[in-house]
């Protein structure tokens, strides 16, 4: 088994237990989870294959994908305390999820030829994909359209693998680099509440109308 199949049916696994997991925090039946695994799983997946063109996707034409997902929604659900024993287990799950879909973004991004910038950015695309589709079912604004770190620790990761092929560094080595950074800059910016700077609106003072009733009845 290649590193980069381990990366994404790993990857699979942790981001269908956060979509699992979210969906189990909002009372989903057992189908609704299965399908909140599966597209949490491998919506950045599908999305990096099909942008580059390795298609049918890896996801709908390899087993162990939908197989991987329905496993991590079952034991999700049959054994959700284990799960909640974590603190924040959705952010937990999700930021290993984005670690390690950063760094196998980029790794298939290379293999196809891709420049490096855009192995980077495709790296980042495959790590937020997932988390993104699952927040958009839930009703919940994605979360790397919000104030924290997110989109910015998965480019960190991809960069790391990118830069490590350009510098003939073994694949491992960086792989494993780019995801503890990843997953460690996530983290941090959660616990610590780093964000990127916020857009701040200016609200306009309230003028008084030119004239008023008492003025009209005058």
């Amino acid at each position: 088994m290649s590193l980069l199949l381990v990366l994404d049916l790993v990857g699979t696994f942790v981001f269908a237990i956060s979509g699992a997991t979210a969906g189990v925090t909002r009372r989903l039946d057992l189908f609704g989870i299965l399908v909140l695994s599966f597209v949490a799983g491998n919506a950045g997946g599908i999305t990096r294959d099909v942008l580059i063109g390795s298609v049918p996707p890896a996801a709908i034409s390899d087993w162990r994908y939908l197989a991987v997902s329905l496993l991590a929604g079952v034991i999700t659900f049959s054994r959700y305390s284990a799960v909640d024993r974590l603190h924040s287990p959705v952010l937990v799950f999700d930021a290993a999820g984005l670690a390690l879909f950063a760094v196998a973004g980029a790794h298939k991004a290379l293999a196809f030829g891709l420049n490096p910038v855009m192995a980077v950015l495709l790296g980042m695309l495959t790590g937020v994909g997932g988390g993104m589709a699952r927040d958009i079912l839930v009703a919940e604004i994605p979360t790397v359209l919000r104030a924290d770190i997110y989109a910015v620790a998965a480019l960190a990761g991809a960069a790391v693998v990118v830069i490590g092929q350009l510098l003939h560094i073994p694949p491992t080595a960086t792989t494993i680099i780019g995801a503890l950074l990843c997953f460690a800059l996530r983290l941090i910016a959660i616990r610590r509440g780093w964000h990127l700077p916020v857009a701040k609106r200016t609200e306009r003072p309230i003028t008084k109308k030119q004239g008023t009733d008492d003025d009209t009845m005058k």
